[in-house]
C-alpha cells in the first residue's frame, strides 16, 4: 500500500505581490496531486496550511477542490488537519471543513483515531504553546488505543518538534504518542526524516511544497512524500516537484560584473525565469553602479534583490536590502519614519507588494505572523 503525504501548501499565496509566484504554488500542488494518481497511492494525507489565509481567494478554493475531486474520481481517499494558516484566530469555521462536509476529503484533526483500509489513522490541529498541556491526557490514551492495532498506525501532526528545529517548536518527540509507525508532520518549510529509539516509527517533514516568504531566497528542493507500508517497515520515497529556481549569491562590489555574467550564464538554463538575490559587500558601494550593472540581470528574472551585507554603521549590519527597480531612498526614509531597519524591510519589501496587489487578508495574517514572532523572541 502506497500514500502520498503533502504539507505546506499554502494555496494561495501571491508572493512579492507577483501572479507568476501563485501560479506557481498552484502548479506544484498540482504536481504532487498528478503524480499521487499516477503513482496509484492509495489515500493522500494533507498535513496543514493547506490555505495561505483563513479566508482564501476563490481561485485557491477552487484548486483545492479540483484537486480533491480528481482524487476522489480516481478512487483516492484523502485526509487533513489544520495548520496555523488555516485556523481563523476569529470565531469562524475554516474554509477546509467545507471539503470534509461534501466528503471530498476526511477532517482528522479532532484526535478521533479511526481504521482506513487496516490503517489505524490519527490527527490533531495545530497546538499553540500555551494548549500543549491539555494533550498530554490526549496523547497518552491515543497511544494505548494504538498499541492494540496491529497493522501500520500513522500519526498526522501540524506541529514544530524541539530536536528538529528549537525556534518553531512546542513539543519534543518524547512528549508524542510511542506507538506510531509514522509520524505525518506539517509546519516545519525545510524537509526532514528522522528515527528516535524512543518512537515507533520516523518522523517526517515533506515541508512546503514551494519557497514562501518566511523562508527567504535559496537554493533548494522543494517536494513531498509517497510512502510504502507493504512491509512491517514503512518505506519513504522522496518526490521532487519541478519549483522555480532561486539564487542567492554572494559578491564583492569589485567583482559584481564577473558575477553577474556567471549568474546569467548559469540561469539561461532555466527553463523559468528565476529569482535571484545578490548579497554585496565591499568598501565604498555605488548604488547607481550596482543598478546599472543590475539593469542587463533583471529582464532575465522574475524578481531580483539586492542587498548589502557590509556594516555601514554602528547599529545595523544591513542598511540596505531591495528589488532592483525601487529607489535607495525608500528605504532610508522608511527606517528613519519607523526607526527600526527590520520593520522598514518588512514594510516596503513583504507588505507593500502584497498591499499593492489587494490582498488585504494575506497582509492582515502576516502583520498577526509578525507579532506572534515578536511574542515568541521575547518569551
Amino acid at each position: 500500500m502506497l500514500f502520498s503525504h503533502i504539507s505546506d501548501t499554502h494555496l494561495g499565496l501571491t508572493q512579492y505581490g507577483l501572479e507568476e509566484r501563485e501560479n506557481d504554488i498552484y502548479d506544484a500542488f498540482n504536481e504532487a496531486i498528478d503524480t499521487s494518481i499516477r503513482d496509484h497511492v492509495s489515500f493522500v494525507i494533507f498535513a496543514g496550511d493547506i490555505f495561505h489565509v483563513p479566508n482564501p481567494s476563490g481561485t485557491a478554493i477552487i484548486q483545492m477542490a479540483n484537486a480533491l475531486r480528481r482524487l476522489k474520481e480516481n478512487s483516492i481517499d484523502s485526509f487533513f488537519v489544520l495548520g496555523e494558516h488555516d485556523i481563523s484566530r476569529i470565531r469562524s469555521t475554516p474554509i477546509p471543513y467545507v471539503y470534509h462536509n461534501l466528503k471530498f476529503s476526511r477532517y482528522i484533526g479532532d484526535g478521533i483515531p479511526f481504521v482506513h483500509k487496516d490503517v489505524f489513522l490519527a490527527g490533531f490541529d495545530k497546538m499553540r504553546k500555551n494548549e500543549i498541556t491539555k494533550f498530554a491526557e490526549k496523547f497518552t490514551e491515543l497511544d494505548r488505543v494504538a498499541q492494540k492495532h496491529k497493522g501500520h498506525k500513522i500519526l498526522v501532526m501540524h506541529q514544530g518538534i524541539s530536536e528538529i528545529n528549537q525556534f518553531a517548536s512546542e513539543l519534543s518527540s518524547s512528549d508524542l504518542p510511542r506507538n506510531f509507525t509514522y509520524y505525518a508532520m506539517g509546519h516545519l518549510h525545510d524537509r526532514v526524516e528522522k528515527n528516535f529509539s524512543h518512537l515507533g516509527g520516523p518522523l517526517v517533514y515533506p515541508g512546503s511544497i514551494e519557497m514562501t516568504t518566511s523562508e527567504g531566497i535559496k537554493e533548494t528542493q522543494k517536494g513531498f512524500y509517497e510512502v510504502d507500508i507493504s512491509a512491517q517497515e514503512p518505506h519513504s520515497s522522496w518526490i521532487k516537484l519541478d519549483t522555480r529556481q532561486q539564487l542567492s549569491v554572494k559578491t564583492e562590489f569589485e567583482n559584481l560584473a564577473n558575477t553577474i555574467n556567471d549568474v546569467l550564464e548559469k540561469i539561461a538554463k532555466y527553463t523559468k525565469k528565476p529569482i535571484v538575490e545578490l548579497k554585496i559587500s565591499g568598501n565604498e558601494i555605488k548604488t547607481e553602479i550596482v543598478q546599472t550593472y543590475l539593469g542587463r540581470l533583471v529582464p532575465h528574472t522574475l524578481h531580483c534583490t539586492w542587498k548589502i551585507t557590509q556594516k555601514v554603521n554602528d547599529e545595523s549590519s544591513v542598511l540596505d536590502e531591495r528589488p532592483a527597480s525601487i529607489d535607495n531612498e525608500l528605504l532610508r526614509l522608511a527606517i528613519t519614519h519607523l526607526g527600526s531597519e527590520k520593520i522598514a524591510r518588512f514594510a516596503i519589501w513583504e507588505m507593500l507588494p502584497v498591499l499593492a496587489a489587494g490582498k488585504i487578508d494575506e497582509a492582515n495574517q502576516m502583520i498577526v505572523e509578525n507579532f506572534e514572532q515578536f511574542k515568541r523572541a521575547k518569551k
